[in-house]
């Protein structure tokens, strides 16, 4: 009785066979379809390699929300040389909120010479080709993102040259936490001084002959300091054709979250764009010499992720390269077969062409004559 089951589910499961198999004696192997299985087996190992370097790749998603965070601080990372000595500037940052921040509370004046060595020239050049490449090509940027941490500092590398010569620039450099308000971070003539309705700086004893706002900007960021990221302004540089000068720079900061598979952290994005002009206040331009940095914030905030290709998602792809070559060329094969039997058909002698054989009664038939075994011999 069990035996007798087994035979039933045997043949049970011979009938749901979705596969069948054909015996070797009954296939018909040709030049025409070796060819075109050696095209699809060729086709099927290109696509593999693609996809499969498709698979080890990553891509950045963007994520969009409204900023909720309105206690924290901003910090804002500095690295400015001003082609003038140190004690005839000075910088700080002053809020909409009527909040000042000294440069005496993280950033250091540091005596240096204003025209770069031949390695810090390079340094300035390279980066200033990136910045223009990654203008021209957003994508990028994404590049700079997985690459983070991984990638070579982008800062000033020291001078490699022993220069006797005296410093005529003065290098300020480090950072300041303010305020997630709308502010300007400026750099002027004089130290900054308190003052009831404001601020001032004490300018009176540095004469107009000595003002010079040529500037290098090597570093500028807000948020965490991420090795390898290169932001809008690293590299700028800009000449003043007068002593009586003001740069501005008005730049919109977007609170980033980065999510990578080498870093967390929390960063922040902006643009920017520049004006100069000279001061001259009889043909009606006012103002204060210097470099003014208007910063605002945006209420939106940005999450970048890091996201991979699941590996079932890569099988399934495999497996619809593979079947969906395979049924295309059968098909294309199949057709291109029938076709040309079709067309060659009618260049064969007697292989289309009907043969008359004459009856005893005198009348014809087109029927092809029939071959028995006796016909043979």
């Amino acid at each position: 009785m069990r035996r007798l089951n087994r035979k039933k589910t045997l043949s049970l499961m011979k009938e749901l066979d979705a596969f069948p198999k054909v015996p070797e004696s009954y296939v018909e192997t040709s030049v025409s379809g070796g060819t075109v299985s050696l095209i699809a087996f060729t086709t099927i190992a290109f696509l593999t390699v693609m996809e499969f370097t498709v698979y080890r790749d990553t891509w950045m998603k963007y994520e969009y929300e409204v900023d909720k965070d309105f206690t924290s601080k901003l910090r804002i990372n500095i690295d400015i040389t001003v082609a003038m000595r140190c004690q005839y500037v000075g910088a700080d940052v002053l809020d909409l909120a009527e909040t000042m921040v000294a440069s005496a509370d993280g950033l250091i004046y540091e005596p240096v010479i204003f025209d770069l060595s031949p390695q810090q020239k390079e340094w300035q050049r390279m980066l200033q080709l990136i910045q223009s490449r990654l203008q021209e090509e957003h994508s990028l940027q994404d590049v700079i993102f997985k690459s983070a941490f991984k990638s070579a500092s982008t800062a000033l590398p020291p001078r490699e040259d022993n220069s006797l010569q005296s410093p005529d620039a003065c290098r300020i450099h480090g950072h300041l936490y303010v305020n997630k308000v709308a502010g300007n971070f400026h750099i002027t003539v004089g130290k900054a001084i308190p003052h009831p309705r404001g601020h001032a700086h004490l300018a009176a004893l540095v004469s107009h002959e000595s003002y010079n706002f040529s500037h290098r900007i090597d570093h500028l960021s807000f948020g965490e300091l991420i090795p390898g990221i290169i932001n809008p302004l690293d590299g700028t540089e800009k000449i003043a054709s007068d002593h009586n000068q003001m740069f501005q720079y008005f730049i919109t900061i977007v609170p980033t979250k980065l999510h990578t598979y080498k870093i967390s952290a929390e960063t922040h994005q902006f643009s920017v764009t520049e004006r100069e002009r000279v001061i001259n206040h009889a043909a009606g331009s006012h103002g204060v010499s210097g470099i003014f940095m208007k910063y605002d914030i945006s209420s939106l905030m940005v999450t970048v992720t890091e996201e991979h290709m699941p590996f079932w998602q890569f099988l399934v792809r495999l497996c619809g390269i593979i079947g969906g070559i395979f049924s295309t060329t059968g098909i294309l094969h199949g057709f291109g077969r029938f076709v040309a039997e079709v067309i060659f058909c009618r260049f064969r002698l007697g292989s289309c062409r009907s043969t008359s054989v004459p009856l005893p009664d005198g009348h014809t038939s087109n029927h092809l004559p029939r071959i028995t075994d006796n016909s043979t011999h």
